[in-house]
C-alpha cells in the first residue's frame, strides 16, 4: 500500500511517544542490529545501487556518480557510522538544569526530542541511514525523501532499518521513506505544519533556497559550500599545495570541498605555477580573474557568474588578492557561510581571518573537507547548518532535542 505524504505525516506524529519513550539501551541496541542487517544485505544494497547508477549515468557528472555509489567499502563505512552512533552519549540524558523560584515553584529544564524530523536530499544515499539514525538515537520519528537518482537504493536502506523496528515489535513508521519523488511530494512536505516539527534540506544551493523560500514548517538550512582557502603570504607553500589539492580533489561533489582559491600578490607568482600544476594534473579546469592568467595562461577566464558558484566538480576558480583584508572582503561577500580556510604563519592576520569571516567552520592550515559530523567527533551528521539560529556547522544529536520546562508545585497562584 502506498501511503499519502500527508498520510506519513499522521502516522510519524502518531509514534513519537513510542519512540521518545526507547530506552538509551533499546535505541543503542537498534543501531546495532541496523548495522548488521546493512551488512548481512549488502548484495541486495548493490544491486539496487547499480540500478540507480545505471539510470542516471548520463546525467550525472562522474563526482556525483561517486557520490551516489554504494560499494562494500561504502556500507561498510555507513554500518560503521551507525555503531559510532550508537557508542556516543545520550542527548536526552541531562544533566537537567533545576531551580526553585521565588514563590518556591521547582522548575526542572529538561531535554526532549524535536518529534518528527523531515528530511528532504538528493543523491546521497548515505543520508538515509545517517539520517535515520540521529533520529532514532534522538528519540525522533524521521521522514524521508530522497531524490530520484538514489530512489532504488534509498528503498531498500528504508526497508532494512524498518525491517529491524518490526523484528523488534516496534511501529516501523518511526522510519518512513517517500517514493514519490516527485516535486509535489517535496511541495506537500513543505506545508504539513500539523505534523513535522521541523525540516532539513540537503542539496544543491538551488535546492535549499527554493526550501527556504517556500516552507510553511519550520527549517534548519544546510548550506552550499561556495569554500574558500586563503594562502597568504607567510604560508608553507608546500603545506599549502597538499591542502588545497586534498580539498580539491579527494571528494569534489561535496559541500566541505574547496572551489576558490585566493593567493597573496606578493607569492603569486612563485606560487600559482606550482599549485596550478598540482591541480591540472589531477583534471581540475582551473578559472580565474585577469590577474592569475597573466601567471599561468592556461587558466580559463572566470565569469561573475563563477565567484558564486558552486562547482561539485574538478573545477576551481582562482583570483589574487593584495591582502588579508582583501581576502576577507572578498570572502565575505561571495561566501556561503560554510567553510573558510587561511594558510597563514601570521597569528595577526589568522586571528583577524578567525574573528572577521563570517562562516560556520573557519580554519588555518587544514583542509575544509572535515567539516563534518562524523570528522568532528559527532558520529554522524544531520546535515551542516548555515544558518545562526539554534544550530551552526556540522549537525549531530544535540540539534534534534529541544527543551520542556516542568514545573512542580503546592498550590501557588499568582498575585
Amino acid at each position: 500500500m502506498v501511503l499519502s505524504v500527508q498520510e506519513m505525516g499522521q502516522r510519524a506524529k502518531n509514534v513519537t511517544s513510542q519512540v521518545a519513550m526507547l530506552s538509551l539501551e533499546k535505541r543503542n541496541a537498534l543501531l546495532q542490529e541496523m548495522a548488521q542487517a546493512l551488512l548481512n544485505q549488502q548484495k541486495d544494497i548493490i544491486i539496487a545501487n547499480q540500478k540507480d547508477l545505471s539510470e542516471h549515468e548520463q546525467t550525472l557528472s562522474g563526482p556525483m556518480q561517486k557520490r551516489l555509489k554504494l560499494d562494500a567499502d561504502a556500507i561498510q563505512d555507513i554500518a560503521n557510522s551507525l555503531r559510532a552512533v550508537a557508542e556516543l552519549p545520550d542527548p536526552l540524558a541531562g544533566p537537567y538544569d533545576e531551580w526553585r523560584t521565588h514563590v518556591d515553584l521547582k522548575i526542572i529544564k529538561k531535554i526532549v526530542p524535536l518529534g518528527v524530523v523531515a528530511m528532504v536530499f538528493e543523491a546521497r544515499p548515505n543520508v538515509t541511514v545517517d539520517a535515520a539514525a540521529l533520529t532514532l538515537k534522538s528519540g525522533n520519528a524521521v521522514i524521508l525523501r530522497g531524490g530520484k537518482e538514489a530512489s532504488h537504493s534509498n528503498a531498500i536502506l528504508a526497508k532494512i532499518l524498518r525491517q529491524v523496528l518490526t523484528d523488534n515489535q516496534l511501529n516501523p513508521d518511526i522510519i518512513q521513506l517517500i517514493t514519490d519523488t516527485s516535486h509535489e511530494s517535496v511541495s506537500t512536505l513543505l506545508h504539513m505544519r500539523a505534523f513535522i516539527d521541523v525540516l532539513i534540506p540537503r542539496g544543491s544551493a538551488k535546492f535549499i533556497d527554493f526550501v527556504v523560500a517556500n516552507a510553511t514548517v519550520p527549517v534548519i538550512e544546510t548550506g552550499a559550500g561556495n569554500t574558500h582557502i586563503f594562502v597568504d603570504a607567510s604560508a608553507d607553500q608546500e603545506e599549502a599545495i597538499r591542502i588545497i589539492h586534498n580539498a580539491k580533489t579527494q571528494k569534489p561533489s561535496v559541500c566541505n570541498s574547496a572551489e576558490k582559491l585566493l593567493i597573496h600578490e606578493s607569492i603569486a607568482m612563485e606560487f600559482l605555477p606550482k599549485i596550478g600544476a598540482k591541480l591540472m594534473a589531477s583534471h581540475v579546469e582551473l578559472r580565474g580573474d585577469e590577474a592569475s592568467r597573466q601567471i599561468e595562461p592556461r587558466i580559463l577566464p572566470a565569469t561573475d557568474l563563477d565567484w558564486d558558484t558552486e562547482y561539485n566538480d574538478l573545477i576551481m576558480s582562482i583570483k589574487i588578492v593584495a591582502d588579508t583584508d582583501a581576502a576577507i572582503d572578498w570572502i565575505n561577500t561571495h561566501t556561503t557561510h560554510h567553510s573558510e580556510t587561511i594558510i597563514s604563519e601570521t597569528t595577526e592576520h589568522v586571528v583577524k581571518f578567525m574573528n572577521d569571516v563570517d562562516a560556520a567552520v573557519v580554519y588555518q592550515n587544514a583542509s575544509s573537507r572535515f567539516t563534518d559530523g562524523f570528522e568532528f567527533g559527532f558520529g554522524a551528521e544531520i546535515g551542516i547548518s548555515t544558518q545562526k539560529l539554534h544550530a551552526r556547522g556540522p549537525m549531530g544529536l544535540p540539534v534534534l532535542t529541544t527543551i520542556k520546562y516542568e514545573v512542580f508545585g503546592d498550590g501557588q497562584i499568582r498575585s
